[in-house]
């Protein structure tokens, strides 16, 4: 249900992007890595329906499945809001609980990547503090899309 309610989310980017970023954005969506020891999946529900989901990856975790680094603080990802719900603080409230969280468990700071494609994304996570780190940012496929890397120090 949770993978489902992501692909739909994400479906508006479908024609911004190329067929074989879409499918690998789409493998990524339908994983099951937030199923991993210590990772934590949150959902937001409003009236009996999924309104947004995120995922939080604790530090110390495997990045990415194809990569070997291992993270140095939490990182937010797939961060996936409804179209139903949009514009009524569901993705606020969910990477704020992140936070929460992560300062909870003592965090000093914490992490997330987003397309270059996701402008409100960005706007979203930029309003919050986050700040951008292009010397973490990634390309994946060298299809000009750039994974941006943000960081927001918590106090």
């Amino acid at each position: 249900m949770i993978r489902k309610q992501r692909i739909a989310s994400y479906k508006q980017f479908k024609n911004l992007i190329s067929p074989e970023h879409w499918s690998m954005l789409q493998g990524t969506l339908s994983a099951e890595s937030d199923k991993r020891p210590d990772v934590n999946l949150f959902v937001a529900e409003k009236d009996g329906h999924i309104a947004g989901s995120i995922v939080l990856f604790p530090s110390k975790a495997k990045a990415y499945e194809w990569d070997s680094s291992v993270l140095e603080y939490p990182e937010i990802r797939m961060l996936a809001v409804d179209s139903k719900f949009r514009g009524n603080g569901v993705g606020k409230a969910l990477v704020y609980y992140c936070i929460d969280v992560a300062k909870e468990q003592g965090e000093k700071r914490i992490g997330l990547h987003t397309g270059s494609f996701m402008s409100d994304a960005m706007k979203l996570y930029e309003s919050i503090g986050f700040e951008r780190m292009p010397e973490l940012d990634f390309e994946p496929l060298n299809d000009g899309i750039i994974v941006q890397a943000y960081q927001l120090a918590i106090r």
